[in-house]
């Protein structure tokens, strides 16, 4: 059983690096089980579809649009996923919408689909998050280890001494 954390998001547009910082934070601070690959897929859409071959289970992390106040957590899985990105925050987002289309075509969909994020609060040109987004980082980075930890998939801490 394979399993995919995949980040999506531009860092250079604000709170749309969300997923990519995820990831990155996740790297930094914790060893995946066996069972899990970590992946920035940044704003690559359908040059991901290689990526979902074998995995059962994938999990998106990735900035929300959905009327909440910024910062807001989100877990969503089965029917609420396509409604998540109707509302499209960027451009990775009609990406991604066309990359589980082409992977159901080709019979690669993972049978689980969960996405986990924030509410963001500013797109736009710049290399940090908005103040409640940021605030809500390490809540995403707890969601993703609690699911995945669901899913008997645990991180362990990474050994500081090295």
């Amino acid at each position: 059983m394979g399993i995919l954390v995949l980040g999506l998001g531009n860092l250079i547009m604000s709170d749309d690096g969300l997923g990519s910082r995820v990831i990155s934070e996740l790297e930094r601070r914790f060893v995946p089980g066996a069972q899990v690959q970590l992946l920035d897929g940044g704003t690559l859409g359908l040059d991901l579809l290689p990526r979902l071959e074998g995995i059962d289970r994938l999990l998106i992390v990735d900035a929300l649009q959905m009327g909440a106040d910024p910062g807001t957590l989100f877990r969503l899985e089965g029917e609420e996923v396509p409604r998540a990105f109707a509302n499209k925050l960027s451009v990775h987002q009609m990406g991604l919408q066309d990359l589980l289309a082409v992977a159901e075509l080709q019979g690669n969909l993972p049978s689980e689909l969960v996405v986990i994020g924030a509410q963001s609060g500013l797109i736009e040109m710049g290399m940090e998050l908005s103040p409640p987004v940021d605030s809500a980082l390490d809540k995403v980075v707890d969601a993703v280890r609690n699911q995945l930890e669901e899913w008997g998939q645990p991180f362990r801490d990474l050994d500081p001494s090295g």
